[in-house]
């Protein structure tokens, strides 16, 4: 049984809209020539722009100080916690930009879902949604559930410089189904594949709420003045080019839709997703991730190829991709891998398959990394 879903690129915005991006437009601080905005729009920063995911956290010694005694959930809707977390990277490292201190499944506890990260395993739900009675009694979050978020965000704008932007981000639906589903982290999505393939009918339904969901927790970040935004599709590179397209695909680009008139760069991410890259950039993001497993001007090209054989706008920009385990290399080894990545980014600049880049990892930091290492590699790109 296959369920068609009435999507289209050109889905018009919700209604107010139109009001709630002016007031997002005056919220935002950061100025025009902002290297991360001037790349992600083609152009020619001042430098280049580096940011790696998960620097908020994980490997910062002031991090691990001020979380003490702090469960993770809870410190993500303290909004004093949040905004000294979100600033702690950006501080040490001269980042060309701070991504939101938060998890996936943030907007999830706030609307009442039973859920709490556990200590080495990851998100954790007391009560599985594998029913059509479970995907009913799902609740969708709110704008006023995330006064927290909100009130972080704007404790983070005015401690950042005019070159520096806010990233906010949330997780994908297909990746908040797969917690939701297995009931926490999973290795092979067997039962989450298995509902989608069984019983398409409540796995859209599903999907549905937890779009709705997505779109308000963006909004919401935008509204309280974010730069940007990163929609995680971390485990999308479990599914097959064809189970993309049909069963995640349009709810990803009803998202990058409803967003898209806030006017902001937007980035769509995953692991293991080099056979999804070109259509994952079809949904609709200014830019795509790369992870560290394909080079940067290999990926270029097969999303350019993918994008201008669908009838869609090309090149996108690029974002990535260190390997994270690299920095935990010698300094000589971080320098070579830091340069080669950037030159295979030019390349791909150079051949028309790309607008701009940005440099990141192709995953987050890992938590053994010396913060030194960090600060190192992130001159190495400003130097290029």
């Amino acid at each position: 049984m296959t369920v068609t879903l009435p999507t289209s690129p050109k889905t018009p915005p919700p209604a107010g809209t139109s009001v709630g991006t002016a007031a997002a437009a005056s919220a935002r601080r950061a100025s025009a020539d902002a290297p991360f905005l001037v790349a992600a729009a083609g152009g020619t920063p001042s430098r280049r722009p580096v940011w790696m995911m998960r620097q908020a956290g994980r490997s910062l010694p002031e991090y691990r100080e001020l979380r003490t005694g702090v469960d993770m959930l809870d410190s993500c809707f303290r909004p004093d916690m949040l905004a000294e977390i979100t600033l702690q990277p950006v501080r040490r490292h001269d980042a060309d930009a701070a991504i939101l201190f938060s998890d996936i499944v943030v907007p999830l506890k706030a609307a009442g879902v039973a859920v709490d990260i556990v200590p080495g395993r990851g998100p954790v739900l007391e009560h599985p949604v594998r029913t059509d009675a479970d995907v009913a009694a799902l609740p969708t979050v709110e704008p006023d559930q995330l006064a927290a978020v909100v009130e972080g965000i704007r404790g983070v704008l005015p401690e950042l410089r005019g070159d520096q932007v806010l990233i906010g981000f949330a997780g994908a639906p297909f990746t908040l189904a797969s917690y939701i589903v297995e009931g926490g982290p999973s290795k092979n999505h067997g039962v989450t594949k298995s509902l989608m393939y069984s019983a398409p009918a409540t796995w859209h339904a599903l999907m549905e709420k937890l779009t709705a969901t997505v779109i308000t927790f963006l909004q919401t970040q935008l509204g309280a003045g974010i730069d940007a935004l990163q929609l995680f599709d971390s485990w999308a590179g479990f599914l097959s080019l064809r189970d993309y397209r049909e069963f995640v695909a349009p709810y990803s680009r009803r998202i990058f839709d409803a967003v898209r008139p806030y006017g902001v760069p937007m980035i769509h991410f995953g692991v293991n997703t080099s056979e999804l890259l070109g259509e994952m950039a079809a949904v609709g993001p200014d830019i795509i991730g790369v992870d560290w497993k394909t080079p940067l001007d290999v990926a270029a090209a097969r999303v350019t190829a993918t994008l201008r054989s669908e009838g869609l706008p090309a090149p996108v920009a690029v974002q990535g991709n260190l390997d994270p385990a690299v920095l935990l290399s010698e300094p000589r080894v971080v320098a070579e891998h830091v340069r080669r990545i950037c030159a295979e980014a030019d390349a791909a600049i150079a051949a028309g398959d790309a607008r701009g880049h940005i440099f990141n990892l192709g995953h987050g930091v890992l938590p053994e990394t010396d913060p030194d290492a960090i600060t190192r590699a992130f001159a190495e790109v400003h130097a290029l």
